[in-house]
């Protein structure tokens, strides 16, 4: 009986002993996997950085533009007393008589 727990014991250890090269062999592979994608997470956030930036330098533009066109509109008159005044002189000196 002594003997034969002596030779399950070796074979549980057996077992045991490859689980765990298994688990350390997939442990080794889960960090190389990890430090891909962390390579690649960085890569991202640099570029998603400088979208950032021309979004910035974009928008400072699009603010210019339209402070531009405010200013401009601003400074343009009304075109309406002109053109009532045109209309009243074809109407008194222009007509056909």
């Amino acid at each position: 009986m002594g003997k034969l727990w002596k030779i399950l014991l070796a074979i549980g250890g057996i077992i045991a002993g490859l689980f765990m090269l298994k688990s350390n062999a997939s442990k080794k592979e889960f960090t190389k996997k990890t430090k891909a994608n962390d390579k690649k997470i960085k890569a991202v956030n640099k570029k998603v950085a400088k979208v950032k930036k021309e979004k910035a330098v974009t928008k400072a533009k699009i603010q210019k533009t339209k402070d531009k066109i405010n200013s401009t509109k601003s400074r343009v008159r009304s075109t309406k007393p002109a053109k009532s005044t045109v209309d009243k002189f074809s109407k008194k000196y222009r007509t056909k008589k």
